[in-house]
């Protein structure tokens, strides 16, 4: 304690306010832009996960099936699979239209399952039973079941998750799947093109399970981030061994299969609910982060919501793609959907940033 007291007799009275403010801007720094960081510092700390093996994609609206399917290292069948997609649903009205419009022609069946409950354990109404007559077009072909959520307090939100998911194997089931038709896993926003759908119904032996390369965008189609996006994946169902999940199941994937559209919603109250609802509630680190004004102007600049680094696992990645996502003018190659209802879906395309309130 005295060689405290004479260091301390040392220092005069502009060093300690120096050294005080110095201290709390740190600790400060660290409590705003901790989680930034944290992300920073990823490739120190975490290695990158193995690389998938890219099966090259061929496709032309003139190509023949069969010579498409031979491209492929496939024959062609006599007569397409049948195909089944199962999404669970929260509040994407819009995209989910945008998606079933989009392989509507090729679907057997669209399986969806929808709770009262947030992954983080929040109530939510029944979005998709109160909006159904929306979906009056998909009927004949819809499987729709509904579960009640837990509501457990201080869960991790990734457990209510893959507990909804679960619940899709038996509403497959219900919806008539046989072994070697083709099942679609894919949140809403994932949405596979149509094209590539038809090629895998109709090519003979394709993977028993082949993850979707989908081209990665934020807020509207006007934002293009990267083609990373790697969750959505197709099976070729076998009884009792498929199961429903959304993580890496093999090392194959598919390129250039189609979209990924996060936050892509018409309202700031879905973005609002999003960033309350989803699995990482954490990052909603302050409360102004769900300030209305504060999102638009996010949106429009095609920013983080969130104010995160760029979830990646080389410092050249992560430095490459730090500030605003830059803007894309292209409206080619997107689900034809959008397109043919361009004025409905204005706010999903290149220079419609501004989003109603309500």
């Amino acid at each position: 304690m005295s060689r405290i007291r004479c260091i301390l007799h040392g220092i005069d009275l502009k060093t300690c306010i120096f050294l005080f403010v110095l201290v709390s801007t740190l600790v400060f720094s660290v409590y705003v832009h901790g989680q930034k960081i944290s992300y920073f510092l990823r490739p120190l700390w975490e290695s990158p996960p193995k690389p998938f093996r890219d099966i090259p994609h061929y496709y032309h609206e003139n190509v023949s099936m069969e010579t498409l399917c031979k491209l492929h290292g496939r024959g062609v069948r006599e007569f397409p699979r049948r195909v089944y997609n199962a999404v669970l649903f929260s509040n994407e009205v819009d995209i989910l239209i945008v998606w079933w419009q989009e392989l509507y022609p090729f679907i057997t069946q669209f399986v969806l399952l929808e709770s009262n409950s947030t992954f983080s354990g929040i109530p939510k109404p029944m979005v998709f039973a109160s909006n159904r007559d929306q979906f009056k077009f998909v009927e004949p072909r819809l499987t729709y079941g509904s579960i009640g959520g837990r509501f457990k307090k201080g869960e991790n939100p990734f457990v209510e998750e893959a507990m909804q998911r679960v619940v899709l194997d038996p509403l497959l089931k219900i919806a008539g799947i046989t072994d070697d038709d083709l099942l679609i896993m894919s949140d809403v926003d994932e949405i596979p093109s149509r094209h590539t759908i038809n090629l895998l119904r109709w090519c003979d032996d394709i993977p028993q399970v082949l993850h979707l390369r989908l081209k990665n965008y934020l807020y509207s189609f006007e934002f293009l981030v990267d083609d990373k996006s790697w969750r959505a994946e197709v099976h070729r169902y076998q009884t009792d061994k498929t199961r429903y999940a959304h993580y890496r199941q093999t090392d194959e994937i598919l390129a250039d299969a189609g979209w990924h559209c996060s936050f892509c919603f018409h309202h700031i109250s879905e973005f609002v609910f999003k960033m309350k609802a989803n699995s990482h509630i954490d990052r909603v680190r302050f409360s102004h982060y769900l300030n209305p004004k504060r999102i638009q102007r996010v949106i429009c600049k095609g920013a983080d919501l969130f104010d995160m680094l760029p979830e990646e696992y080389t410092f050249k990645e992560i430095i490459g793609k730090m500030g605003p996502i830059p803007h894309s003018f292209s409206a080619v190659h997107l689900p034809s959907h959008l397109l043919e209802n361009a004025d409905e879906y204005k706010f999903l395309l290149p220079g419609n940033c501004l989003r109603e309130s309500g």
